[in-house]
């Protein structure tokens, strides 16, 4: 039996220094409340994950309800794809000093 690494002689080890440090009253409640808390963590977790995938889901189908905006013309050309022969004309203008 491994539990994060901590082997069976160790987790006795460290519950009879549990035990002498906060006696055999105490280490019930303890017990309690730390269930409790992993309880209400495994809680959180599950109702995070499922707030994740439902976000995840609308977005997705957002996604597949918008139409696809096609570019216009005008704003699809770019100085890479202007006609050769402006290109060639402004190249040719040289600076005279």
């Amino acid at each position: 039996m491994n539990i994060f690494g901590i082997g069976l002689p160790e987790m006795a080890v460290i519950m009879i220094v549990a035990l002498l440090i906060f006696g055999p009253k105490k280490l019930p409640e303890m017990g309690k409340a730390i269930a409790k808390t992993i309880r209400s963590f495994q809680q959180a977790s599950k109702e995070f994950e499922q707030e994740f995938k439902r976000e995840a889901s609308q977005l997705e189908a957002s996604v597949k309800e918008q139409p696809t905006i096609q570019p216009s013309v005008e704003a699809s050309q770019s100085p890479e794809t202007q006609p050769q022969e402006t290109l060639t004309q402004s190249n040719n203008s040289t600076p005279t000093s």
